[in-house]
């Protein structure tokens, strides 16, 4: 039985549910087709099927244009009457900068929508219901979790108002992020730095801390030629960051304007402020976090979600990984583990802050896997409950 969660909408016996997880999983690999761009709305595909053949496809390719079911329906066009259509996120029903989906379904004649997770914004959920009112078979939550997973960030956003934080870094497998020199370059492989690349692509913001960006010169760039870059976001409390860093540079790889963001203390010096807004960063001032040590972080976040950025990728350092642990903000790690030893008492290791007192008290991740890219093993991991899934 498939967990729709809508008593009065119809449940799949064994044999269709299996044709329609493949079906969904086809779908997944289609949104795909928006990554990157259509933030702050969620990836999405649809598949339009009928005879037991794909008809057509379509995604939701970026913010403000149509939407994924819309996209599938006009090109599959009469043959989308009688028809199956998968899609990884309930229809919507909302009249917002594109026309509702669901309208676009009944006008089509599609006999049945069959989809993976529940859109969870008021103004435009429901979609299901109002599908199965007009007379349309409705099947829900086909390949749930990984329809949730595909869009956590936007799923964390509609639920939290908050960004979803991925923690993303490089470390020989005795744990150090350098040698006891601070030298980095390179720990892990080229194709796991092509990764992040694809990863920055994804984001709406990489973060780092001013250690890292002052230490590495880093462009905190993307360099996937159809991904965008994302907006740069510097942990600075006191606005010591270079006006001539190259992250504020014209980027040689990507024509789109860089957009920095700069989040100090208030009261930090204005000149050094104007300085940074001279250089082309927007200077966001927050409240000091307790203790004194720097950007409230959680502050920070909010103020990335008032811009409605839903996933920050952060990249470190080790102080700027601690504030988050300790303040219990990481949603998720990708960790790349090289087949070096660094040593050294000296050397830095991943995560600093406050930590734990007691082991019994370290979190416990969730949902691992475990791959290899080149030499490296690349561990991802869920880390605390995700309570909107």
């Amino acid at each position: 039985m498939v967990p729709t969660g809508h008593a009065h909408l119809t449940d799949a016996p064994d044999e269709r549910l299996r044709r329609d997880e493949r079906w969904m999983h086809l779908a997944l690999e289609v949104a795909l087709g928006g990554a990157g761009r259509v933030s702050p709305n969620p990836l999405v595909g649809a598949l339009v099927v009928k005879g037991g053949r794909a008809v057509s496809n379509g995604s939701h390719r970026a913010f403000g244009e149509p939407h994924a079911e819309v996209e599938a329906l006009k090109i599959a066009g009469e043959d989308a009457r009688g028809a199956t259509l998968y899609v990884n996120l309930e229809p919507c029903r909302h009249e917002g900068k594109t026309p509702p989906c669901t309208r676009a379904i009944l006008e089509a004649g599609v006999a049945r929508v069959v989809y993976g997770a529940r859109d969870p914004k008021p103004d435009s959920g429901g979609g299901a219901e109002e599908l199965a009112a007009a007379g349309v078979e409705v099947v829900g939550g086909v390949l749930r979790r990984e329809c949730l997973g595909l869009n956590a960030p936007f799923f964390k956003f509609s639920a939290t108002g908050r960004p979803l934080v991925t923690a993303k870094w490089a470390m020989t497998l005795d744990g150090k992020l350098a040698t006891r020199t601070g030298d980095s370059r390179w720990i892990s492989s080229e194709a796991s730095r092509k990764q992040v690349h694809e990863m920055r692509g994804r984001a709406d913001a990489i973060m780092v801390g001013l250690g890292t960006a002052t230490k590495d010169n880093p462009r905190l760039n993307c360099r996937v030629p159809e991904l965008p870059s994302p907006l740069k976001v510097i942990v600075d409390g006191e606005a010591g960051l270079s006006p001539d860093a190259r992250l504020l540079r014209e980027d040689p790889y990507k024509p789109d304007p860089v957009r920095v963001l700069v989040a100090v203390v208030e009261g930090t010096d204005a000149e050094r402020c104007g300085v940074l807004e001279r250089a082309g960063a927007e200077v966001v001032r927050l409240k000091r976090a307790e203790g004194g040590h720097g950007v409230d972080v959680a502050a920070l976040l909010g103020a990335l979600a008032e811009r409605n950025v839903c996933e920050v990728l952060c990249e470190g350092g080790a102080r700027l990984f601690g504030s988050l642990f300790d303040a219990q903000l990481i949603d998720r790690l990708t960790v790349f583990v090289a087949p070096r030893l660094a040593g050294g008492k000296g050397a830095p290791s991943p995560i600093h802050g406050t930590g734990i007192e007691r082991m019994i008290e370290a979190p416990i991740l969730r949902e691992i896997r475990t791959y290899r890219v080149e030499g490296d093993i690349v561990v991802e991991a869920k880390l605390g409950p995700w309570d909107w899934e």
